[in-house]
C-alpha cells in the first residue's frame, strides 16, 4: 500500500469518527435536554446510576438501559425496575417479593449491595420500567457532564471546531497537492 493511500485511509478515518463524534454529542444533548434528563435511545431509557447500592451488578456512574413498563403488575422477584421513590427520587433495585393485596400489586425492593430492604414498599403504578441488563460502564458521568451548561457548550462546540479545523487541513492539503503539478509543467516548459 501505498503512503498516499495510507494518508487518505487516515484521513477519512479521522473525517469519519469526528463526524461521529459530533452527531453522538448533538443526540445526547438534545434527546437529554428534550426528555427533561435522561436520553431515550430505541424506546430504552437510559438512566445514570448515582449510587453504589447496586453493585456488582452496575457500579456508580454506570448507565443502564431501562425498558418502559406498559403493565407492572406481572414483574416477579429477582427483576431489577426502575421506580419513582418519592415526589423527584428515581431508584433502580431488585425485587425481593411480590405481595398481591385485593386488586393491587406491590413490590419488596432490595439494593444487591445493602443489607436491608428498602424500607417501603413500591407500588406497581410507581414503577417507570425493567432493566434489560444492558451497562455502559461510566458513561453516566459523562452525560451528568453534558447535561450541565458548561458541559452542553464544551460538547457541542469542541467536536465543531475540531472538525472545521481538520477541514481547512485537509482543504489546505488539496489546495498545495494541486499547485505543485503546476509548478512543475513551468519547469519543464523552461527547460
Amino acid at each position: 500500500m501505498t503512503k498516499r493511500k495510507i494518508k487518505k485511509i487516515v484521513s477519512m478515518s479521522i473525517t469519519i469518527v469526528l463526524s461521529v463524534t459530533l452527531l453522538f454529542m448533538i443526540f445526547v444533548v438534545i434527546s437529554s435536554k428534550a426528555s427533561g434528563g435522561e436520553p431515550n435511545f430505541l424506546g430504552y431509557q437510559l438512566k445514570t446510576v448515582l449510587s453504589g447500592s447496586m453493585e456488582p451488578t452496575f457500579s456508580t456512574g454506570a448507565v443502564i438501559a431501562v425498558k418502559p413498563l406498559v403493565n407492572t403488575e406481572n414483574l416477579q422477584k429477582g427483576d431489577v425496575i426502575t421506580f419513582l421513590k418519592s415526589h423527584n427520587e428515581i431508584v433502580t433495585h431488585r425485587i425481593s417479593e411480590v405481595v398481591k393485596q385485593g386488586g393491587n400489586v406491590m413490590y419488596q425492593t432490595k439494593g444487591d449491595n445493602n443489607e436491608e430492604a428498602d424500607t417501603n414498599m413500591v407500588p406497581s403504578m410507581n414503577v417507570i420500567g425493567k432493566y434489560t441488563g444492558m451497562t455502559i460502564p461510566f458513561l453516566g458521568y459523562f452525560i451528568e457532564f453534558a447535561q450541565s451548561n458548561k458541559g452542553t457548550a464544551m460538547l457541542l462546540i469542541i467536536p465543531g471546531v475540531l472538525l472545521l479545523i481538520y477541514s481547512g487541513v485537509t482543504i489546505w492539503r488539496a489546495l498545495k497537492e494541486i499547485e505543485q503539478p503546476a509548478n512543475k509543467k513551468d519547469v519543464k516548459e523552461t527547460a
